[in-house]
């Protein structure tokens, strides 16, 4: 049996932070910050080439997402922010772990998106070495890798604030809301963050 714990579905508690599963009961809120955030996150969001997008039922794209990553195929999180004032976390944002491989390679990619009103306040850098942390420590994964495009300015502060290692430019790489668009790759390996990159993140922060 491995050492290493590649269960799902799995919750990652960090010091402001928590990422868990998406859940069906999830669908209302999830729904109303998506709408809510459609201009912001247009110009980035993944499309099919075909045409298609998120499953037109939602209760679907959850057994999907969970199907998989039972196969340890993804680790689909969303983030949410525990309130001290509420029992409630909302959600305020969304973190995938996808393409994980196993055997030889051992990696895995990073996406993520957080609400236009929380943007600015560390949640990204933070829910990113959250997971980087996780992949490494609990999953055994050896490499992640975020691909971001060149215009993306947030989010390449998010990698450049982690400390991700930028290997360039890959043409036409991913289709983005509608075409086909070059990405410029980050990744980091296992042995970059011996300490951890939350604790690394963490110290660099007021």
């Amino acid at each position: 049996m491995s050492e290493f714990d590649r269960h799902w579905p799995v919750t990652v508690q960090g010091p402001r932070l928590l990422l868990r599963p998406l859940r069906r009961r999830d669908k209302a809120e999830w729904m109303h910050l998506r709408r809510s955030n459609d201009r912001w996150l247009a110009p980035w969001d993944a499309t099919l080439p075909e045409g298609t997008g998120y499953p037109a039922d939602f209760g679907q794209m959850v057994a999907t997402q969970n199907r998989s990553a039972r196969q340890g195929q993804c680790l689909p999180w969303v983030i949410a922010l525990p309130s001290i004032h509420t029992r409630r976390a909302p959600i305020v944002g969304q973190l995938s772990v996808s393409s994980i491989v196993w055997g030889a390679a051992r990696s895995g990619s990073i996406g993520y998106w957080v609400d236009a009103q929380h943007a600015g306040a560390g949640i990204a850098p933070e829910a990113v070495a959250m997971a980087v942390d996780h992949c490494f420590t609990a999953m055994g994964l050896h490499r992640i890798e975020i691909n971001i495009r060149p215009e993306n300015g947030a989010s390449l502060r998010v990698v450049e604030k982690l400390g991700f290692r930028d290997e360039g430019v890959r043409k036409d790489y991913l289709h983005i809301n509608g075409h086909w668009a070059d990405h410029r790759s980050f990744a980091l390996t296992a042995a970059e963050v011996p300490e951890g990159m939350l604790n690394q993140w963490l110290a660099r922060t007021p």
